[in-house]
């Protein structure tokens, strides 16, 4: 007993020696590294590993933009330097964390994975005489580092590699440090360092294939925050030789493949995508959107035809029913190219039902049907589907779906006459006809109306008595596919079912009713109750009263129609550049009697459109104006182009003008007022002090779609030719700015 007692007391002194960390010795240095890196560092990687799959798993990859090389997107970097100690540099000073007085937050993995990297460090860091003697815990600071990395702490992450880069030079993991460090460097915009240190570290002979592989993904970062193109690409390529990390090294080739096509190397873009392809331990997400850019990348036909019939294959695939908006997408931009627009259009409208599609992929198929019938001169159509655009799209504040906005305003205007116009013309073409005509018309409308409602109460009628007769319609499920009556099973049942119901009935009329007696009663009820009570949809009546009769009504429809017709003309004239839609309209306005107010413009513009195309009809509607309106200002520019007005009375009339045009600038309608300011700039007097403020205002508009080039051309437009006005004067210093 005794002696138990002393081996029990000997091996607890024992493990209180071998706990100290202020003696070195072999029994200390072993019992704290072995705690060091089985508990605390042990439990600390659990919890970074966790963090690293939550981040792999909720990332979304915008497979429309170039992909970053990392996939981490830090908007709100905050450094949070923790506060050193002015001493010297002693193991965990510095590194106590969560001392705030603030409400706690939930603990993210890696803020864990700190916590049991700085405990390590406190409890069992060995500094005796400046050199730590306990070998796990440099590992115990790449882990703080990576945590605060991963927690967008990246300064404080570089003074935990720097201790380590510093205190542990031959450490076994002093090159995977040198990295990180260089990636923190890199986020907080210090590529050069980050640069020099990567390139001195691949000088080095020998180097593991994933240290080499990480150091050459971490230098195409740098460069690409550089915008140096040709030198990613060059280090992606380097990084893509091995396949130690398969997750980078597939985000690598898909980066690798999106720079080529962004160069327009289609070939070399379309062989890194195959080589992704083929790469089968690769993500799929990564694999099958690589399938989706070789439809971008086809130069030519025959390689069209190949991808297409490729995607067949796809979309046949179960696995890729998540893609399937994707992919239906690029087999209509190929049927596209290759100008067979049904089968285009057909692909754009499956990618938008296909399940589990995405809002931006949407955007881009409503984009290209709302391309296809503006092509085709179908605005209303188009303004529907840039109208649906607007709606599915998650963020209306990039410039993409701002430019879709401008687009849907301008058609909205065109849309709503169009509308209007129809309408008003059948109001008017009804009411144009005899009362005749106009009631067997409305009689052919109510015998369409009472087929198609006994049809469905027909159908109605099927359903209530087969699906509840006989039992509930049950049948066998043996005899599934047989008529009822051919099956003796069903139909035994069927006659007993009949019989517990309704008992033995004789074969006759009515034979649901015993007492016959009420039948006689209850017809003429039923005839007194259709007589009092009548469907107004079956009536005439109903619809003649809508049918509008009084002149004061018809003149209003008239007008209504007739504006619309001159409003069509103009945006088809100004905004869509489509004359023969413009003629059509305001030729038609002209003959559709129009309040006296419109006549004169509209043969004004009637004028122009056929000056425009060389017509001789130009000359038939300058001698109405001249003839008809020989004082009008129409007429004097007709005659005289450079024709001076009063400098009073040009600024009476067109400062209303300017007027017109600043508020369709301000409120948004930049190609409203870019074509109206096109459109007042002849009509003025060569000179006139009015000029150059149109000119700015259009520079202005001009720069608040089109690209920086366009603005800067507009604006030195004003500058050169209005040197000594107000307006040259501004655009100048404008430009000056831009430049």
């Amino acid at each position: 007993m005794k002696n138990s007692q002393k081996i029990g007391f000997l091996s607890v002194l024992l493990f209180i020696v071998s706990c100290s960390t202020k003696k070195d010795a072999f029994l200390n240095r072993n019992y704290n590294a072995l705690t060091t890196q089985y508990n605390i560092l042990y439990n600390g990687g659990v919890a970074f590993d966790q963090g690293l799959n939550e981040i792999n798993l909720n990332y979304e990859d915008d497979f429309f933009e170039l992909l970053p090389i990392e996939p981490l997107s830090f908007e709100n970097i905050k450094f949070r330097i923790p506060i050193l100690s002015t001493g010297a540099k002693e193991p965990g000073i510095g590194f106590d964390v969560k001392k705030t007085e603030e409400p706690e937050e939930a603990l993210t993995p890696f803020d864990i994975a700190e916590q049991k990297a700085v405990k390590a460090i406190q409890k069992h860091s060995m500094n005796i005489n400046g050199k730590e003697r306990n070998k796990k815990i440099d590992d115990a600071y790449l882990l703080l580092g990576k945590s605060r990395y991963y927690t967008e702490r990246f300064i404080p992450a570089i003074d935990a590699y720097n201790y380590i880069i510093a205190n542990y030079p031959n450490a076994s993991l002093i090159n995977e440090t040198k990295i990180w460090r260089a990636k923190a460097h890199i986020r907080i915009e210090n590529e050069e360092l980050a640069i020099e240190t990567l390139e001195i570290l691949l000088r080095k002979p020998d180097l593991p294939d994933f240290i080499r592989e990480d150091a050459n993904t971490a230098l195409a970062m740098a460069y690409a925050k550089l915008d140096s193109v040709n030198t990613v690409r060059n280090y992606l390529w380097e990084a893509t030789k091995t396949s130690k990390n398969k997750t980078q090294r597939a985000r690598n080739l898909f980066v690798l493949g999106q720079l080529y096509s962004l160069d327009k190397i289609k070939d070399t873009a379309s062989m890194v995508f195959k080589k992704l392809i083929n790469f089968k331990q690769a993500p799929y997400k990564f694999r099958i959107h690589a399938e989706i850019e070789l439809a971008k990348n086809a130069v030519s036909d025959s390689s069209s035809l190949a991808i297409l019939e490729r995607y067949k294959k796809l979309i046949k695939n179960r696995d890729n029913r998540p893609y399937l908006d994707a992919i239906y997408y690029q087999v209509a931009v190929l049927e596209q190219e290759r100008d067979s627009l049904n089968e285009a259009v057909l692909n754009y409208n499956k990618s938008l039902r296909a399940k589990n599609g995405g809002a931006k992929q949407k955007t881009y198929s409503y984009e290209q049907l709302a391309k296809i019938y503006f092509k085709d001169l179908d605005y209303v159509t188009s303004g529907a589907y840039y109208d649906s655009i607007l709606q599915v799209a998650n963020n209306k504040n990039t410039l993409r779906i701002k430019r879709f906005e401008r687009r849907a305003k301008n058609l909205s205007s065109l849309v709503k006459y169009e509308k209007n116009l129809q309408k008003n013309d059948s109001i008017l073409t009804l009411a144009a006809l005899p009362k005749e005509q106009l009631e067997q018309y409305f009689q052919e409308y109510i015998d369409k109306i009472k087929k198609e409602d006994e049809e469905l109460a027909q159908k109605k009628l099927n359903q209530i008595s087969f699906g509840s007769s006989f039992g509930g319609g049950l049948q066998s499920t043996k005899a599934k596919g047989k008529w009822y009556f051919y099956n003796t099973q069903s139909l035994g049942f069927g006659k007993s079912e009949f019989k517990r119901v309704w008992g033995s009935r004789p074969l006759e009329d009515n034979w649901r009713i015993s007492d016959k007696s009420i039948i006689v009663n209850a017809s003429n009820e039923d005839k007194d109750l259709v007589t009092n009570i009548k469907n107004p949809r079956y009536e005439i009546s109903t619809y003649l009263e809508t049918v509008p009769s009084s002149a004061k009504e018809l003149d209003s429809l008239t007008f209504d129609r007739n504006t619309a017709l001159f409003e069509l003309g103009l945006i088809y004239k100004e905004q869509f550049k489509n004359p023969p839609k413009a003629t059509r309209n305001l030729e038609r306005l002209l003959v559709s009697n129009p309040d006296k107010e419109l006549i004169l413009p509209a043969n004004y513009h009637l004028y122009q459109l056929y000056l425009l195309t060389g017509n001789t009809k130009a000359t038939q509607y300058k001698d109405f104006i001249l003839n008809s309106y020989p004082d009008s200002p129409f007429s004097k520019i007709i005659l005289n182009p450079e024709i001076e007005l009063s400098k009073e009375k040009e600024v009476d009339e067109d400062s209303e003008v300017y007027e017109i045009a600043y508020k369709l600038y301000k409120d948004d309608f930049f190609e409203d007022a870019i074509c109206f300011i096109d459109m007042t700039i002849p009509t003025l007097i060569e000179g006139s002090i009015l000029v150059s403020k149109f000119e700015l205002l259009k520079a202005y508009a001009i720069g608040k779609y089109q690209n920086k080039d366009s603005y800067i051309a507009a604006l030195e437009k004003v500058a050169v030719g209005y040197p000594q006005t107000e307006q040259g004067k501004k655009a100048l210093e404008i430009m000056k700015r831009l430049k």
